[in-house]
């Protein structure tokens, strides 16, 4: 379990680099309340971004955009209301984002990032 933590983390660390890199600006990790976690919040502009991160080191079981089912999206639909109320925030608009990294220990990452998804 310590293994998939760690590279949680480090997929959520090449994530907000790849968003920081594209002019995004991360402002929250890992919040979280009874509906469950936004791995993260980020500004694009005038968006608000709420990026769901699924990392993997190989895609033997599948990519890792296959595991954001229908169901998944409506949580982060739901954990998305529940931020903007929760910090009453300033959001003119809000969007979900997806960010894969494929992060194989023995090679660079590979990181593919979808506006938009629900």
């Amino acid at each position: 379990m310590a293994h998939n933590a760690e590279l949680g983390r480090r997929g959520e660390q090449l994530a907000v680099d790849h968003l920081e890199a594209r002019g995004m600006r991360v402002i929250e990790r890992n919040w979280r309340c009874r509906l469950g976690e936004i791995d993260l919040v980020a500004r694009d502009g005038d968006d608000t971004v709420f990026v769901e991160v699924k990392t993997r080191t190989t895609a033997d079981y599948g990519h890792p955009f296959e595991s954001i089912t229908p169901v998944k999206l409506a949580r982060l639909r739901r954990l998305a209301v529940a931020w903007c109320e929760a910090t009453d925030a300033a959001t003119a608009r809000i969007r979900i984002d997806a960010v894969a990294v494929l992060a194989p220990t023995q090679a660079p990452a590979l990181i593919e990032h979808l506006e938009g998804i629900a």
